[in-house]
């Protein structure tokens, strides 16, 4: 009898290939934000989507704050519709991402959602700003 750890078994190769692929379409990492954003290859707009009190706790420089509650047609109205939103929230224990990004997707805007959020952030070893 097969362990739990393999129970149910993995699915087939392709099967497999497209589910992965078809992550990278709702997700990216820490890393290829960092990157991008250090090296102008910035294409999106990062959006920290936590409450105002955590996020003056620390926050990534860059970043356009917008607690999840507050995104509406109006507070968009100043991008483009086609502007790529990626969110990030406090880290994997955390649902402000998935919120920000349903909203997100209702206004019909493109996003993605930062896996890690700020505690993936600084397991990279990247810095938060505290500067508001």
């Amino acid at each position: 009898m097969p362990s739990n750890v393999i129970r149910p078994l993995p699915s087939g190769s392709e099967e497999a290939l497209k589910h992965f692929q078809n992550l990278l379409k709702f997700e990216t990492d820490c890393w290829d934000v960092h990157y991008a954003m250090h090296h102008n290859l910035q294409d999106f707009v990062l959006l920290d989507v936590r409450g105002i009190e955590t996020a003056k706790k620390g926050y990534i420089k860059g970043a356009v704050f917008m607690p999840h509650a507050t995104i509406n047609e109006e507070s968009l109205s100043a991008y483009p519709d086609d502007t790529v939103f990626i969110v990030y929230c406090a880290g994997p224990h955390c649902n402000a991402t998935e919120k920000a990004a349903i909203r997100l997707a209702r206004l019909g805007r493109p996003v993605k959602k930062m896996i890690g959020g700020v505690t993936g952030w600084l397991d990279e070893g990247f810095e938060l700003s505290k500067d508001v």
